[in-house]
């Protein structure tokens, strides 16, 4: 019976040298490939706060005299309009511009309330198990069944369309998946034995809370909001593509589509280059939002 060679010492510390060689490079890989999209949204994130350093123009000014001029037009004063001008005469890279301050402001706060609502509401459904923690979690069940988008379209048609509305109604019908997530890892939370030992010792419901069960929390749910961003800014120009969300003269992105459609034969400009911006900046968040699962996967860390 033939029996293969053990190998040597020095092959076997060469091997495992080539190994972690290889996954030093993938971990690299992994870093190189997101920052492409790391330095796109930091870019929309400084176009949109700082819309003076890269554009003089006022995205409300209306001048028809200059409507639908194809983009690189010179205006009579010298000012080059370099994304062409609307069917009012307007800069089209100004309101592109603003139009990503509004995109990233609502969905960012829009994070942040829902973040907020649904975390808590999960934390104390998981910790104490009560009655109350059936109905929150029972709301969330059918607030989940019904699509998003009518949920919000019904919501914003009663309340009326305006910014602030629009901020409420995606911060507070978007909380269910936070809740479930936050519940979830409550319970598991909860039966461990460094929380239970300090039960023990005496430590009140909210200090268990804040110092034990809190941290545990932020990591899934910083994960969930990463990804929610991408998706709030899809459903911020829809809404108002439809006309339910900002409303004009203010830019959105999601209007300029709206308005750009009637011209897609004439001024294709005008709906190509916002749905590019959300095209850019929905695909980096996502992509960034995949590396921070990634990263604070418990699984990922362990190996």
């Amino acid at each position: 019976m033939n029996i293969s060679p053990t190998p040597a010492p020095d092959q076997q510390a060469q091997a495992r040298s080539l190994t972690a060689k290889a996954k030093a490079r993938l971990r690299r890989l992994g870093t190189f490939s997101v920052l492409p999209f790391t330095l796109i949204l930091l870019l929309f994130v400084v176009v949109a706060f700082l819309p003076g350093l890269f554009t003089k123009h006022d995205p409300t000014l209306i001048e028809l005299s200059l409507r639908l001029q194809a983009p690189g037009f010179v205006g009579p004063d010298g000012s080059t309009y370099l994304l062409g001008t609307d069917e009012l005469g307007r800069d089209v890279f100004s309101r592109l511009i603003h139009g990503a301050r509004v995109s990233l402001v609502v969905s960012v706060t829009a994070v942040f309330i829902s973040g907020v609502v649904g975390g808590l509401l999960g934390m104390l459904s998981g910790y104490y198990r009560n009655w109350v923690s059936a109905l929150i979690m029972r709301v969330a069940d059918i607030l989940m069944s019904i699509p998003f988008l009518l949920l919000a379209i019904l919501t914003v048609a009663v309340l009326g369309p305006n910014l602030l509305n629009l901020i409420i109604v995606l911060g507070l019908t978007r909380w269910p998946r936070y809740a479930r997530v936050a519940q979830s890892t409550t319970l598991s939370t909860v039966n461990k034995d460094f929380v239970k030992a300090t039960a023990a010792l005496g430590a009140r419901p909210g200090r268990l809370l804040r110092k034990h069960i809190l941290p545990e929390l932020i990591p899934p749910l910083v994960v969930v909001a990463t990804l929610e961003i991408g998706l709030m800014i899809l459903f911020e120009a829809s809404l108002s593509f439809i006309g339910l969300g900002v409303q004009p003269p203010n830019p959105s992105w999601g209007n300029m589509l709206s308005a750009g459609r009637q011209y897609v034969s004439t001024a294709w400009w005008l709906a190509t280059f916002p749905g590019l911006a959300i095209f850019l900046i929905v695909l980096s968040i996502n992509m960034i939002g995949d590396a921070v699962r990634d990263r604070l996967d418990p699984k990922n860390q362990r190996r």
